[in-house]
């Protein structure tokens, strides 16, 4: 933080009028142990009391809340040959980004240590847990319901609630976020006043209020940012997009890190996306040649909107990816998915579902659990290989093929075109046949035993099974997935 930003901060501190459960103050009294015990405490208690953060300050009386300035110096105090800060950092559990944020308050030395309210678990010291009841500092095991209601708090820390940036006055929150196009998303005309702009973001929960000033929140941020790389935390969360020469890495055409908020940024990069991908000349009924790009721009819309809403955010340095080589494109986010890749197209769960919601609302993606199938659906209407969708390390990966014939696919491909098929024939009411899977691959009447061929292979890796066990007729068989 710059030193103007630290000011207004302790400003706002002291007119609260007095030390609170996560706020205290000190002159001078800098016993390691102390520092680390408060630490512990004000983690605590901030989050007891939802506040993003709880502060200990030295320099202030904490009778009188006058600023007399410190001696501290927290970055060349030492326990033993160990940095002080290094020290506090190894006997904290779990781990938090705790900061020593020294400046000068009208010419007096202040030190500020800023600590992150806890996150579904009590900070421990020295493996003791802390708390502060009114002014005081207390063992958290002696208040059994507040410690229960601790290890409860993770509905109260959402990512997209958390603060992007903190202590904004409001012509910094309409420079930061584009309030222009968020009023042109919602469908409704923009305020006449500065103040109309600022008291439909906080409905939102786009920012919030805190004494006079605004925090953005991370939803505000992510949606609406002009450059993400204003904000520090969420620099890395833009969406990026790369394509290839060819069908490896070895030569890149293009490398564009996108700036701007999901929601903002969205339609600009689809058309982006669009130029850059390759297209095939059809001749239609009437002899008027056509450009028909090679993937289906709905399919991409709904695959890269999932990417965004799906990924998980304490995920760190990966961005939402959109990779494009010769042959295919590859669709990454952070995070493992929380429900089964083979069920996606029948069930429905998201880590942000506020930022879902506000994506659906402004027809970004479709309703809870229908996007997927629009996937299937494209993707067999262009004739394509069936997208493949991976679960890897700390990532979700859907891959999207370009055409090839039904020969060229392999049998784990043809299966899995036949498992897709029968997810979507069953979402939709109805269930597959052989003909339906001729349809979908485009085959003729003859290449009947061809389709038998996969179906049996499909029953035979548990994907699919008969729709009524007890037909006698396999030739007018009806199959459903085998989850269903």
């Amino acid at each position: 933080m710059q030193n103007l930003d630290l000011t207004n901060l302790l400003d706002r501190l002291l007119k609260t009028g007095r030390e609170s459960e996560w706020l205290e103050f000190k002159e001078n009294n800098k016993a390691p142990e102390m520092v680390g015990e408060r630490i512990s405490a004000l983690s605590n208690s901030a989050a007891l009391h939802h506040e993003q953060f709880g502060y200990l300050v030295f320099g202030v009386q904490d009778n009188t809340l006058n600023v007399v300035g410190t001696n501290f110096k927290p970055n060349v105090e030492k326990i033993g040959n160990e940095p002080l800060e290094n020290w506090l950092h190894q006997r904290l559990s779990p781990k938090i980004d705790f900061r020593f944020l020294e400046f000068q308050y009208n010419q007096k030395p202040v030190v500020l240590v800023q600590i992150p309210s806890a996150k579904s678990q009590p900070v421990k010291f020295n493996k003791e847990a802390f708390i502060r009841i009114g002014s005081i500092t207390r063992r958290l095991n002696e208040f059994s319901d507040k410690e229960r209601k601790i290890w409860q708090n993770e509905a109260h820390s959402f990512f997209e609630s958390e603060v992007a940036i903190a202590n904004v006055g409001a012509s910094d929150v309409i420079e930061l976020l584009d309030t222009q196009s968020f009023f042109e998303l919602i469908k409704i005309p923009y305020p006449e006043s500065r103040e109309g702009v600022i008291e439909r973001l906080l409905s939102e929960k786009m920012i919030v209020r805190t004494n006079g000033r605004f925090n953005i929140t991370n939803f505000g941020a992510l949606l609406l940012a002009k450059n993400l790389n204003n904000f520090d935390a969420l620099a890395r969360k833009a969406l990026r997009f790369i394509r290839y020469e060819g069908k490896d890495k070895l030569k890149t055409l293009k490398d564009a890190p996108g700036k701007k908020g999901y929601a903002v940024g969205f339609e600009s990069l689809m058309t982006y996306i669009g130029v850059q991908l390759p297209t095939e000349e059809t001749i239609g009924k009437t002899g008027i040649r056509r450009e028909k790009s090679t993937y289906p721009i709905e399919a991409l819309r709904e695959l890269i909107a999932n990417a965004i809403i799906h990924q998980d955010f304490r995920v760190t340095g990966m961005h939402p990816t959109i990779e494009l080589y010769a042959d295919r494109m590859e669709i990454s986010n952070p995070g493992i998915p929380i429900i089964s890749p083979n069920r996606f197209i029948d069930s429905y769960q998201s880590r942000n579902e506020k930022l879902a919601a506000f994506m659906r609302r402004i027809g970004i993606c479709e309703e809870k659990g229908s996007g997927i199938d629009k996937v299937f659906f494209q993707v067999e209407q262009f004739n394509l290989p069936p997208p493949a969708f991976q679960e890897l390390e700390n990532q979700t990966k859907v891959t999207l093929y370009s055409y090839r014939p039904l020969a060229l696919l392999s049998k784990d491909e043809k299966i899995r075109a036949c498992y897709q098929h029968c997810c979507l024939k069953y979402v939709s009411s109805e269930t597959m046949t052989n003909q339906s899977l001729r349809e979908r691959f485009k085959v003729e009447e003859k290449d009947i035993s061809v389709v038998s061929r996969i179906i049996k292979d499909a029953l035979d890796a548990g994907m699919i099974k008969l729709s009524d066990p007890e037909s006698a007729s396999r030739k007018f068989s009806k199959y459903i997935p085998i989850w269903a």
